[in-house]
């Protein structure tokens, strides 16, 4: 088979076919087989099929994709909303079970129907449309509150906690990020007006914490609050009695110098990673710290596993309630 002819470098990842044609594109190189037809009217550069030891991870980048290719044939009034623009703005959400794009119009438009779409209306004083990274979408505030009837209480919690999350570790390993929005503008979205789901929405907005970085966090700190357990200090930046910085730890009870881990997949993609993550629990040991390690599997299908693991810690490092 002859190589495919090199396509005009102006042309973008994706692209309508009329853009392709001012540009001296014929019909049949957009025939080609290494090109895909996500939409009518829609072409995109094919994928080199390389994939993520993650398949939730690969889910995301194929929505990302989908928007990219629609946002060439995006209609004026359409912009993508809720977990689709939940997605873009990297808010984190359970796997997506399909791909497919939550696409919006301000009532009275119609919502638009299309082959991997799943349309909406909505109330415009219910929604602020904002623009980010190329995509035209609903505001990170806007956005949670649309996914108020979808989630899971401690996920609409962990999506609060990562829009109003800023990053940052004193020893160094966190990154700066600014929140995406604050808890106040949260609340402005949920009491802009009637809409599905604004019970479970007023419920999380009392528990979201801006120290958090991930949904596992979340759900480790309301487990253990909702069995009655103290609640723990999130991303603790823990010092030996020199002042020498140890580690910063993903749950804490530093009155009890208790720390609590999440192993995840992300710590074992790199041997650097690895060793990082293996030198500073040694340091926590060796300074008399006690460390309680959970994995995703404890988190989300026996997390009385997680109460008892962490029952156990305070108990015999002296905690009396």
């Amino acid at each position: 088979m002859l190589p495919h002819r090199p396509l005009p470098p102006e042309l973008p990842a994706a692209f309508t076919v009329a853009e392709a044609h001012r540009l001296g594109v014929g019909r049949g190189r957009l025939r080609g087989s290494d090109l895909e037809r996500p939409f009518h009217g829609v072409r995109a550069r094919g994928t080199t099929g390389v994939s993520t030891s993650d398949p939730a991870d690969d889910l995301r980048t194929d929505l990302r994709r989908l928007a990219q290719a629609y946002a060439t044939r995006m209609q004026p009034q359409e912009f993508f909303s809720h977990r689709t623009a939940a997605t873009l703005w990297e808010i984190p959400l359970p796997a997506l079970s399909d791909v497919v794009l939550d696409v919006s119009v301000l009532r009275p438009g119609r919502a638009p129907r299309s082959v991997g779409v799943r349309g909406h209306q909505a109330h415009p004083r219910l929604v602020r449309v904002t623009d980010h990274n190329g995509f035209k979408l609903s505001s990170p505030a806007s956005t949670w509150a649309s996914l108020g009837p979808m989630l899971h209480p401690y996920d609409l919690v962990a999506a609060g906690d990562a829009i109003v999350c800023q990053r940052a570790s004193a020893g160094g390993n966190g990154f700066s990020r600014a929140p995406l929005a604050t808890v106040d503008q949260l609340r402005a979205a949920v009491d802009a007006g009637r809409r599905p789901g604004v019970g479970a929405l007023q419920d999380a907005l009392g528990r979201i914490r801006p120290g958090s970085w991930s949904r596992l966090e979340t759900w480790v700190r309301l487990i253990l609050v909702d069995a009655g357990l103290p609640e723990p200090a999130l991303n603790y930046d823990a010092y030996d009695d020199a002042g020498n910085f140890l580690g910063c730890i993903d749950l804490a009870y530093p009155e009890l110098k208790i720390a609590i881990e999440y192993e995840g997949a992300h710590h074992w993609r790199t041997a650097e990673q690895f060793h990082r993550d293996i030198d500073r629990l040694n340091r926590l040991v060796e300074a008399g710290w006690r460390i309680v390690r959970l994995t995703g599997s404890h988190v989300f299908s026996t997390p009385s596993e997680v109460v008892r693991r962490v029952t156990v810690a305070r108990a015999q490092c002296g905690a009396t309630a």
